[in-house]
């Protein structure tokens, strides 16, 4: 009769798990390897033989980019290798960006930019004892090549015009003389802070928010049909015909629902500056589409993380992420030469 032996889990990780210290750039860390007796184990998070794992860096900066509290972070080291890395370690880590942020806001930036977006999302932020909301200010521009650049981010009490009036004079002090049209939402008071720095500028309000607007002075079930009518107004060819349209519009939605289009009424003379361009140029102008998918990005923060302890926790994180994001800009906008042609025949001189 053969013998029978019984191992409890207990004694077998005693018996099958191996002692190895692990090099990181914030000091040694000792951990337990998992190992049987053929030794056919292979370790997928910390390989065999690897004794340095000076990336994990690396990967908190991602984590911490996409909002994870440092107590998640450190929580989640420890699941996936096995070995405790502290809140502080991780606090350490992620301040080592700080200079790296502050050397980014003061980088010299071009002396013209044809487009430019700014908008701003909103966090709320741990300030003295009390959770108040603040807005992360972010300016994206176009440059003459072509391609996307996040400008600045600052972070500031809630969107104002004159907190914009600082961003962008921010900007002058940093090289930017000259903008060509600027896009962004209907801020009250934004229109003239702009213009009191940068005279020149062309000023168009985004389309897509102004459909939001109007969608909220009406009900779901006729949103799409409202939608669609609008589309006659924006897509026409000419501004003369857009507005023609919007009369019509106004007439058959004034009764039910006078709000929705009034406000494209009231605004037309900030709604319809991209008539003026080709419709290569009106596709990129009359939305905010390239800063709209950052704030995307900027809101799955908001999901991962409901309040911030400092302005300048949030302020990395934001900054993470945007370095994050612009990795995928690798292409220049559409029909771009096109675009930049057409500029530099409207704008003769300036580019």
């Amino acid at each position: 009769m053969k013998a029978i032996v019984t191992i409890t889990k207990k004694h077998k990780i005693e018996e099958l798990n191996g002692n190895k210290t692990l090099k990181t750039t914030y000091g040694e860390i000792p951990i337990n390897v998992p190992k049987d007796r053929n030794a056919t184990f292979e370790p997928q998070a910390i390989p065999k033989r690897t004794k340095d794992v000076s990336g994990i860096e690396d990967k908190v900066l991602s984590m911490y980019a996409k909002g994870m509290s440092q107590r998640d972070i450190a929580d989640t080291i420890e699941d996936i290798y096995g070995f405790n890395i502290s809140a502080e370690t991780v606090s350490e880590i992620t301040d080592s960006v700080i200079t790296e942020v502050e050397e980014w806001q003061k980088r010299k930036l071009e002396s013209v930019y044809p487009i430019i977006f700014i908008d701003a999302t909103h966090f709320h932020v741990r300030d003295n004892g009390q959770i108040v909301q603040k807005a992360a200010y972010v300016v994206l521009g176009i440059d003459k090549d072509g391609m996307k650049k996040v400008l600045t981010i600052t972070i500031g009490e809630n969107e104002s015009a004159k907190y914009w009036m600082t961003v962008l004079n921010e900007l002058k002090n940093r090289g930017v003389q000259d903008i060509l049209v600027l896009c962004t939402d209907g801020l009250t008071g934004l229109k003239e802070a702009i213009s009191a720095i940068y005279p020149k500028i062309e000023y168009q309000r985004c389309i897509v928010h102004q459909i939001r607007n109007s969608s909220k002075y009406v009900p779901y079930t006729d949103r799409k049909e409202l939608a669609n009518d609008l589309k006659t107004v924006y897509k026409a060819s000419t501004e003369e015909i857009g507005y023609t349209n919007l009369l019509e519009l106004e007439e058959k939605w004034k009764n039910k629902y006078p709000g929705a289009i009034q406000s494209w009424i009231d605004n037309w003379d900030v709604l319809s500056v991209f008539f003026k361009f080709s419709a290569e140029i009106r596709k990129i102008m009359y939305t905010t589409n390239a800063i709209e998918s950052l704030n995307s990005t900027y809101k799955r923060i908001n999901k991962n993380r409901n309040v911030f302890p400092t302005n300048m926790s949030l302020l990395k994180v934001v900054y993470l992420s945007t370095l994050k994001a612009e990795k995928k800009w690798t292409r220049m906008v559409d029909n771009w030469d096109l675009c930049l042609s057409q500029f530099r025949i409207m704008y003769e001189g300036r580019i």
